[in-house]
């Protein structure tokens, strides 16, 4: 009796925060189901909410690079579009176990609006093991973990297989995850989606270094464009 208090204590205090890095899955929309190991009882935690860090906002952002260029910094979990000078809009990303250890200098090759999800054979292999069936092709809908919009990143005209792409888990932002590129929240990839055409070029921060030398400073909230826009 003593133990069950204690766990349902623990869980409780837990619940918003259940989901540390590297624990998240891309699949599916339903909240983890936590299993008390000294109970037959299976609790589900609730989903943590986006911390305030990583809601969209617009940055006194100074860089070398052109306006309409996408800054993605992988470890501090933001995604930064250049507006012009000393001004970015920045998002709170994901970032999943096929983006942890990749940086470059890539293009939009591709966009797709509710785009379908091939999981790799990998990752089917992968998933099968831990008792999951995933489909070939899952078509785009409220339930694909690629969410509402998907821009597919190319290197000399060829797909990379690495995406910027929303998210039906959005508690999952500011987490590495076991699956997935570069997540948003479905709100955000729709806003940096309609605005990044084509061609744009998308410059990933992370190990290797492989992006070369890029120059930027985030200094923080602009707060007058924030709420006024512009």
């Amino acid at each position: 009796m003593r133990s069950s208090r204690i766990f349902a204590a623990a869980a409780g205090m837990a619940g918003a925060i259940f989901l540390t890095a590297g624990n998240a899955s891309a699949i599916g929309p339903a909240a983890p189901h936590v299993a008390n190991p000294e109970s037959n009882v299976t609790m589900v935690a609730v989903p943590r909410e986006v911390p305030e860090q990583y809601k969209r906002r617009v940055v006194r952002f100074t860089t070398t690079e052109k306006p309409g260029t996408i800054i993605v910094d992988t470890n501090n979990k933001y995604l930064y579009y250049i507006e012009g000078p000393n001004s970015a809009t920045r998002y709170g990303i994901g970032v999943g176990r096929e983006g942890f250890g990749w940086s470059g200098v890539v293009n939009v090759g591709r966009k797709a609006e509710w785009p379908e999800w091939r999981p790799p054979a990998e990752m089917r292999a992968r998933e099968r093991r831990a008792g999951r069936i995933l489909p070939e092709v899952q078509e785009g809908g409220i339930d694909n973990p690629l969410g509402a919009r998907a821009m597919y990143l190319y290197k000399g005209g060829r797909d990379t297989i690495f995406r910027i792409h929303g998210t039906n888990q959005p508690w999952t932002i500011g987490l590495n995850m076991s699956s997935g590129c570069i997540r948003m929240m479905n709100k955000d990839v729709e806003h940096l989606y309609s605005r990044a055409d084509i061609g744009t070029k998308v410059i990933v921060i992370g190990p290797g270094n492989r992006q070369g030398k890029v120059d930027y400073e985030d200094r923080g909230i602009d707060i007058f464009r924030t709420i006024f826009g512009g």
